[in-house]
């Protein structure tokens, strides 16, 4: 069955150029090849160099190029009928036994025609497996063979090694990807379980504020579901959704939850992962702000230090050391996990004392790479 061709944006394409760019790579090194051999033909046996260095060199390039297209071809035709997300589908690799029948009549037809551009390059007339006695035609075939064998094994084994480089990555990148999608599907059920026993608290408390508490929260659901389900937004956008959620627990907690945003405006379209802070403004309501009676301020700011993007969360509750020891930390360690796979060691979460000279409380810092 005939497939559509690949559109000029489509995946198929680089890696065409790939193939093509390793193909011309390989027919170099063999030329190098057969300079190297010419050398030293010219050495031993005392010999024209640059002789030598038509003949091998022309001999070189033939016969890789007859080894290396009818391995392609056949290497299709073998691997015609594998399904398309077979390992060995895009393989260039026919196996041993069909190499072995291809090395031997590459090198025959290889010799005779690179033979023959030597003879029109010299204006000579070298023996090869028409001209000359059965011995010297054995003779030039091993002594063919040999090397086209070795170099064939060469490149095989690069292609393999490269082979399984490329499928280690893959491995690795879908590995992450899964990551980060079950923490972030695991992100979006704390946070509105929180909400919603919060909520549950306030109906008991004052009736007429859970109802002002659900329809905010109705709200802010409505702006927040679509956008985490992008693997980036804007700095912005985050800022934003962070408002909708103070203001969500301001109807809570009244006069006891004050805030404060600061984002330059040149960093406003940065993108960052969605959700990236919710965690820790999360945290700093319930350890530090709700544990406190007369509450306090979340402060949220961002700024570029350094080439890197620093987002601070900063809140003047108890603290660290008087902050309650219940919870599972959940909001940490997702924050954490999530920069560990999307950055690989380039972004970090700090936690620390804010001191008096800033208000007192905590301080959460996140630092991620940022293009200067």
């Amino acid at each position: 069955m005939n497939t559509p061709s690949s559109p000029p944006n489509s995946p198929a394409l680089p890696a065409q150029c790939k193939q093509r760019t390793r193909f011309a790579v390989r027919g170099l090194k063999s030329l190098a090849y057969g300079a190297v051999i010419a050398l030293c033909l010219a050495a031993v046996f005392n010999q024209t160099w640059w002789r030598s260095l038509a003949y091998s060199c022309s001999i070189s390039v033939a016969c890789w190029f007859c080894i290396d297209v009818s391995r392609t071809l056949v290497a299709r035709w073998v691997h015609r009928k594998l399904p398309p997300d077979h390992p060995k589908a895009t393989s260039q690799w026919p196996g041993w036994p069909w190499m072995m029948l291809i090395i031997l009549l590459g090198t025959i037809v290889g010799f005779s025609v690179g033979n023959l551009m030597g003879d029109l390059i010299t204006g000579g007339n070298q023996p090869g497996y028409l001209r000359g006695t059965w011995f010297q035609a054995l003779g030039l075939l091993l002594g063919s063979l040999i090397p086209g064998m070795a170099i064939t094994y060469w490149f095989y084994s690069r292609e393999v090694l490269a082979a399984q480089q490329a499928l280690v990555e893959t491995a690795q990148r879908q590995a992450a990807e899964n990551q980060l999608k079950l923490l972030e599907s695991q992100l979006e059920p704390h946070m509105l379980f929180n909400t919603l026993a919060n909520l549950r608290v306030l109906i008991g408390m004052d009736p007429p504020r859970a109802q002002a508490m659900l329809d905010q929260l109705i709200a802010f659901l409505r702006a927040t579901l679509s956008a985490s389900r992008s693997a980036q937004h804007p700095l912005a956008a985050e800022f934003a959704r962070l408002a909708d959620y103070l203001a969500l627990m301001q109807v809570r907690m009244g006069d006891r939850l004050q805030t404060q945003f600061e984002m330059p405006a040149d960093l406003a379209a940065v993108p960052v992962p969605p959700l990236l802070l919710q965690p820790l403004v999360e945290n700093a309501i319930s350890h530090g702000l709700e544990p406190k009676v007369g509450g306090g301020r979340i402060e949220v700011s961002a700024s570029r230090e350094a080439g890197q993007l620093v987002l601070r969360v900063h809140d003047t509750g108890v603290g660290l050391s008087d902050a309650p020891s219940s919870g599972t930390r959940f909001g940490l360690v997702q924050v954490r996990e999530r920069l560990a796979t999307l950055y690989a060691g380039r972004a970090s979460l700090e936690l620390a004392d804010a001191g008096a000279a800033a208000g007192g409380g905590a301080l959460a810092t996140i630092r991620l790479p940022i293009a200067v």
